[in-house]
């Protein structure tokens, strides 16, 4: 069966009734290694193909639908046709024609990349694979086509009509009408990076940026495009980019392993609701809540990036809590207090007014929770009155191995229903890692074993994930056993100094500390060396767009990925000591596992273990 994106269940409210019928048979009659698009916009230009068939060895084919009846056709010649639908006549472009010009404008795009074109001989210039282009009309049977001289204005190979697409068909004959669309002189296979070139310059919200080219412009924004083009990328794989693109409305919620793309999910999410509701005036903006400070630093920048700021808004939480107070005229908690209980009340204040209706609930278009496992449970019930009732749009994404912050364990057993969450039938679960390879996955699941032992829940209840490598192979992380945090952190700085000659820029690199007190050595020995680093220890102290290493605790690394991560201070973690014993100054070495698992998984290439003591 193949793979349509977005699946039909989320697209066929927009169909016509022929381009449904024609969906379920590509579906139906293809075998799985077909990808099809749906009314997908493509290119740099953004074209929208009516339907976009993949396959290694047949090649691309763009098909034009059109659900006319023989009779609404009053003229068809190879130039304009002349069409009746509802008894008044107009002029159209001829269907075959439509499909070429949006076919040639995928094509160019296509030739921009150097490894999709053949570099010397005959064909030099031309895709390394067959490409082509057809209409298929939903309404007119072959006898009716013929009869009518329409041959004459489309070549009859490149057309597939009614009765040749019926649900009885065999799926042989309905792929030989396909596959007669090719000329025959076109040869030519796609290997899976081929594959994935293809998607990354076609679809560019399926791109996957590296750190340091996070907010970079689009490779079609250059005069010499194909410059641009990088030897190496990375895309959404296939069950994250159909899970984007079929993410429908109402509650959503995603349980994903570290690594496994639910802050790229969210992004694509958040910029296609901000763009499909861009028509309107009186549209609401976009919500997208995180606890971590920086994440929502880096998210924020995404969307100026994109020149989304307007439409998506991003916060942290309580700073979001702060702005509705602030905007509303309710009162703010007295500054003598200490900072958790000013927090508390900040967030109390905001949900008294909410029930006082003081401030109005509704206010957003959509609300996207970012690492909802650090939210606690009135936290979610409050965020959750915040969506507009029309469009009840609510995205969650959820991995409790990585909760970190207390604000549920131990309390009353959890459900979403409890908190206004209503996403039963509508919840997805990632396994696959991408983030790390194969060596750092190993040594974080390793080193936190009891965190990650799978759980079978209800559709309502929070699952733990064991993570999947998605088999990517690099470097093994390195342990530094030295006695004293001053040597560990003279290690690391050397060897983030080995990185950089080696081609990783300073923004590739992360030093993430269990105290402030490692930070600061860290810092000093960075200093030491001349290395340009920045330390974060409070708000506006991140900057994602420096090209500096982000020295910050563990906890404030949630969220984010680097290239090259040293870990400084997971001594109880590494030491794997029982579940349920006590580490020295009363910590639980279960929440070392838990902030340990957190701080490794945030490398993507290099990871380095200094396992001091924290002081």
């Amino acid at each position: 069966m193949a793979v349509l994106l977005p699946s039909l269940s989320t697209c066929v409210a927009r169909m016509t009734s022929g381009e449904r019928r024609l969906a379920e048979r590509l579906q139906q009659k293809l075998d799985d290694d077909y990808l099809l698009w749906y009314d997908v916009p493509i290119g740099p230009r953004q074209c929208h193909p009516d339907f976009v068939v993949l396959h290694p060895r047949r090649g691309l084919l763009i098909l034009e639908t059109k659900d006319w009846r023989l009779d609404t056709i009053q003229k068809a010649s190879r130039g304009d046709w002349v069409i009746a639908p509802d008894g008044v006549p107009k002029s159209v472009s001829n269907p075959i024609e439509q499909a070429r010009h949006q076919t040639l404008q995928v094509v160019d795009a296509l030739k921009r990349d150097a490894q999709l074109i053949v570099h010397e001989g005959k064909w030099q210039g031309m895709l390394t694979f067959p490409w082509s282009y057809g209409v298929v009309f939903t309404r007119i049977t072959r006898k009716q086509f013929d009869a009518a001289g329409l041959g004459n204005a489309i070549e009859p190979n490149r057309v597939i009509c009614s009765d040749e697409m019926l649900e009885e068909c065999e799926p042989e004959p309905f792929q030989r009408r396909l596959w007669e669309m090719f000329p025959r002189l076109m040869s030519g296979a796609l290997s899976l990076p081929q594959i994935d070139r293809v998607r990354w310059n076609l679809f560019p919200e399926v791109r996957v940026a590296e750190q340091g080219t996070l907010f970079a412009a689009s490779p079609f924004d250059d005069a010499d495009e194909a410059a641009t083009i990088p030897d190496f990328l990375r895309v959404m794989d296939l069950q994250q980019e159909q899970l984007a693109r079929s993410l429908g409305d109402g509650h959503r919620v995603i349980h994903g392993v570290a690594g496994s793309g639910k802050t790229m999910i969210l992004g694509y999410r958040a910029e296609y609701l901000a763009k499909a509701a861009a028509g309107s005036d009186a549209a609401k903006p976009v919500l997208v809540l995180c606890y971590n400070e920086p994440l929502a630093v880096k998210l924020q920048a995404v969307m100026q990036a994109k020149q989304l700021a307007g439409r998506v808004h991003v916060r942290h939480f309580h700073k979001w809590c702060r702005d509705q107070l602030v905007a509303f005229g309710q009162p703010l908690p007295p500054n003598g207090l200490p900072v958790g209980p000013f927090m508390e009340q900040m967030v109390q204040n905001v949900i008294d007014g909410v029930d006082r209706r003081m401030i109005p609930s509704g206010q957003y278009l959509a609300v996207l929770v970012d690492e909802g496992h650090d939210f606690a449970p009135e936290w979610l019930k409050l965020v959750t009155q915040m969506v507009d009732p029309h469009t009840n749009s609510l995205l969650l994404l959820y991995d409790d191995a990585q909760s970190i912050y207390d604000k549920r364990r131990g309390g009353k057993p959890f459900s979403f229903k409890s908190v206004g969450v209503q996403a039963q039938g509508r919840t997805t679960i990632l396994k696959i890692n991408y983030r790390n390879t194969r060596q750092i996955l190993q040594a974080a699941s390793a080193m936190a074993t009891d965190l990650l032992r799978a759980q079978d829940k209800d559709d309502d209840g929070i699952p733990l994930l064991h993570p999947v490598s998605c088999g990517r192979d690099g470097a093994e992380p390195i342990v530094i056993d030295l006695p004293t945090p001053r040597e560990q952190a003279e290690r690391i700085a050397e060897l983030m100094a080995s990185a950089h000659n080696e081609g990783h820029a300073w923004g590739d690199m992360a030093v993430l500390c269990r105290s402030w007190a490692l930070m600061d050595e860290c810092a000093k020995a960075l200093n030491r060396r001349r290395l340009p680093h920045k330390v974060r220890k409070g708000a506006r102290d991140f900057d994602p767009l420096a090209d500096t290493i982000k020295v910050m605790t563990l906890h404030a690394s949630k969220g984010l990925e680097f290239p090259v991560v040293a870990v400084m201070g997971a001594r109880q973690a590494v030491a794997g000591a029982p579940a349920g014993a006590k580490a020295e100054e009363g910590v639980d070495p279960l929440e070392e596992m838990r902030l340990f698992y957190v701080g490794a998984t945030r490398a993507t290439s290099r990871l380095i273990v200094a396992n001091a003591v924290p002081v």
